[in-house]
Order: structure tokens, then sequence, then C-alpha cells
């Protein structure tokens, strides 16, 4: 393995139920008031803003507090220039529902399923409100899926109409409406029912694609107590995992919000996205451990290592960026070579050391007296990691880092998505 570091080494909405109406369009809901241009825009902001029941949502940039209904009416505005209020998108929304529970029914009643499946699907709907409903469909046509009724994708309905089955997960906080957050586990239990099962389980639930997949990361610092005694504290941590095809795939992010944390010259991630290929592209959220104590720098060893593995021999080339406000600090480029292990070909960068901006940025957080301060600086602090073939350039992986300091008690923790260009 080869590698060295180059840069800078300085350092609401009402829970709405079904009723037993008609398709009858409540006041202002006629056609003209959704005209094609509104109607497209209303379906990217259910894909956008997932059914969060009573609560509100802060936008950061703002300010104010917003129900689901009144950011969707908003996202209109912004759109399309024109204006649609709070009721009339509740009004859509239960004229769509409606609409879709007759479909559904209908689908069912001519399914081969047993009868006990077919009323506890129907039991399994009714429980969910007109939005769940509703989302579930945008974030389908959204997605490119075709309509189909699997029993796992209504024992998914089942636990998405649950109370408080709903996340609140914030990639990063200044942009808390730019993320998909949340998608529904109806759409991932209808991706999971109608995967081939030739794709490996680990497919579309962690980092990796047909070519490569991520094992291991980790960043951490190392202290020498004897000879042959070491004390190992980990920042960050991915480990491996098993997974089962029941599992719920990664939840989407639009790559397009966040491009303004990475690089956008050559070799930023703009660039790399639009290379392709999409699906080797992951966003992960690290909560980092900063429990530790940094004083005593005698025997210290901070350090990345991490491990991929391939059906491919090949040569792989591992940059990493570190970026502040959207700009390149420094950069650490790696070249490793496979060896066959077990039937695969495995590449390990083992104890790679960290550079000196980034030791020197972790003991400036450290020197923080609260965590919310830690916090607004990691805002804007970023880590591109690109994996490509060496000879013929293909990205292999990508992975955008963005960070929050992680509450001791819980360690290390990570959440990883993927990136998506809708």
């Amino acid at each position: 393995m080869e590698g060295s570091w180059s840069g800078s080494e300085g350092g609401d909405e009402d829970v709405e139920r079904l009723s037993d109406g008609g398709d009858k369009p409540a006041e202002g809901d006629a056609e003209g008031v959704w005209s094609p241009d509104i109607e497209q825009s209303f379906q990217e902001a259910l894909a956008i803003y997932p059914p969060c029941g009573r609560r509100k949502i802060i936008l950061s940039d703002e300010g104010k507090m917003y129900g689901r209904n009144e950011l969707i009416a908003r996202y209109i505005k912004l759109r399309t220039g024109k204006t649609r209020t709070r009721k009339q998108v509740s009004s859509h929304i239960q004229v769509l529902a409606r609409k879709k529970v007759r479909e559904i029914q209908a689908a069912i009643k001519v399914t081969s399923m047993e009868q006990s499946v077919k009323d506890k699907a129907l039991q399994s709907m009714a429980s969910m409100s007109s939005a769940q409903i509703v989302s579930a469909t945008a974030i389908h046509n959204k997605l490119g899926l075709r309509p189909a009724f699997p029993t796992g994708l209504w024992q998914g309905m089942l636990s998405a109409g649950q109370a408080g089955s709903s996340q609140d997960v914030k990639p990063f906080v200044q942009q808390a409406y730019a993320i998909q957050p949340a998608v529904t586990s109806a759409i991932t239990s209808l991706e999971a029912a109608t995967a081939p099962p030739s794709v490996p389980a680990w497919q579309g639930r962690s980092i990796g694609t047909s070519k490569l997949r991520l094992l291991h990361f980790s960043a951490f610092l190392e202290h020498q107590r004897e000879a042959d005694s070491y004390n190992k504290h980990l920042f960050v941590q991915i480990g491996q995992s098993t997974h089962t095809h029941s599992e719920p795939l990664l939840e989407p992010v639009d790559v397009r919000q966040i491009y303004d944390k990475f690089p956008e010259k050559k070799g930023g991630l703009k660039e790399l996205y639009a290379n392709g290929p999409a699906h080797a592209f992951f966003l992960i959220k690290f909560w980092a451990d900063l429990s530790c104590n940094v004083q005593d720098e005698s025997g210290a060893f901070y350090g990345v290592s991490s491990q991929y593995e391939s059906p491919d021999n090949m040569t792989i080339t591992c940059s990493t960026k570190v970026c502040s406000f959207g700009k390149q600090v420094v950069e650490k480029v790696e070249t490793e070579y496979a060896r066959f292990e077990n039937g695969r070909f495995v590449y390990r960068i083992s104890r790679s050391p960290m550079c000196e901006y980034m030791i020197n940025f972790i003991h400036k957080l450290k020197h923080l007296p609260e965590k919310y301060m830690m916090n607004s600086v990691l805002e804007n602090f970023t880590i591109l990691l690109v994996v490509t073939n060496r000879d013929t350039q293909e990205t292999l992986l990508c992975l955008a880092c963005v960070f929050e300091v992680s509450n001791s008690e819980h360690g290390a923790q990570h959440t990883i998505y993927r990136l998506l260009k809708e």
C-alpha cells in the first residue's frame, strides 16, 4: 500500500383517517386547481416531506415551524409561483387517498392470496392515514416502482400506521427540509419483496455494489500502555454485519442537496455523480465519539483502517478528501492491491496515519466547552471518500461523510443513506 497526504496541515399535520365518502373533491379541489405543473410539484413534495402526524418541522434557515401540509403548499409556491392553501392540500390528499384505497381494494379482490391474508391487508390499510397512503404512492412513482401488492407490502404498511413509528432522521443540521427521510417501510418492504432472489441481502442495505463492498471502516486513537499493551478508542466505525432480505433498504437522499458541502471543482461530488454509476454513491451520517483523553500524547497514534472485498482482481485507488466549508483542505491518495481469500479478493488498508490537520482539528473540538459548539463547527466539516479502479478510473464507491458528536454513553454511531438524483 502506498499513499501520502497533500494540502494544508493546519488545523403537522392532524392525522386524517379515511372516511366512507366517495371521490367528491372538497371545495377548491377542481381539476383547474391541480393543473399538471402544480400536481407534479405536489407529488415531489409528498416524496420530500414524510407524514409526521401532529409534529411541526422547523426550517432552520427561517426559524419557523411548519406542519407538513404547510410545507407542501410552500413547496408548490416556490416551484410554480402559484398559491395553494394548507386546507386545499389536505383536501387533495384525502381525495387521492380514497381513490388509491379503491384501486388497492379492487386489486386485492382479484389476487390469489388466502382470504385471511386479504383481510389482514385491508385491516392494515385501514390503520393508515390519508397522508401515509398518498405518500407511499408518491414514493413508488418517484422510485419508478410498479404497483404490486405482495404480503410484505401490507406488513410494512401496518408498521407504518402504528403510532410513534415515524422517524425523524436528519443527516445534517442546516438543511432539515432538503433530505428525504423516513420513507415509509411499506416502500422498502415492497422493494425487498420484488428484488431478484439472486441479489445478495447486503446489496441495497449496506455500502457496496456488485463490484466492491465496504466491510469495515474506522478512525481511532491508540495509546501504547506497555510494550505489548494498547488502548484503542474509536472515533467512528462501520463494522461488518449480517443482512437479510426482510430488512428495509437504505433510505434515499437527493445528492443535489449536499453538493455545496463538498468541492465543486474537478473531482468534486457533482462531477463524480454525473459520471456515475449512481448506485455507487452513499451518504454516511456519523455521530463521532470524542469521549477520549487527548492530553496525554505520549505513544499516541491516530489512524484509519478500512477493508473492502470484490469478486474481481484489480488495483484500487482510495482518495480521502477532508473539506471545510465545501472546500478541499487536504487529500490522501492510497493504492491497494488484492489478496485472494475464501473465494473473494480482499483489500485492506490498515493503520493508515491520520493527517496533522485532522489531529489538530480533533484537539480543537475537544477544547470546546459545549457539545452544541462542537456540532456547530462540524456542520461545515465533511469528508469525501472515493474508491476507483486504478486501471479503468471507474468509480467503485463514493462515500460522502457528515458529522455530529455522539452522546458519550452511546459511543460511535452512524446511519447510511443512498444518494439519488430525482
